[in-house]
């Protein structure tokens, strides 16, 4: 084989092997780029659960603080009553 032979081809061949580190590159950085946009989708999911959940906590909260003023006023009822009526032993009121 020529010497200007073996050049060309190693020349060709590392052409070829650039371009294919190349794709490889592109591939890689695309793929990259999709598990950063599915990680951002995961995160925004994320983030609506759990304002979701906070809501949800705070109703639960309230609903709890409304359950413990109607307990209370029943019980208040209660010693009302308890208070006017003739038949309540004086000792329990």
């Amino acid at each position: 084989m020529d010497t200007t032979v073996v050049i060309v081809l190693v020349v060709v061949a590392l052409i070829l092997l650039a371009v294919i580190a190349l794709a490889v590159r592109r591939r890689s950085s695309h793929k990259l780029d999709e598990r950063r946009e599915e990680a951002q989708v995961h995160r925004q999911e994320a983030e609506t659960t759990g304002r979701k959940a906070e809501q949800a906590r705070l109703q639960a909260d309230e609903q709890a603080e409304r359950a413990e003023r109607g307990q209370k006023a029943a019980e208040e009822l209660r010693r009302r009553a308890d208070a006017v009526d003739p038949d309540v032993e004086e000792v329990s009121r």
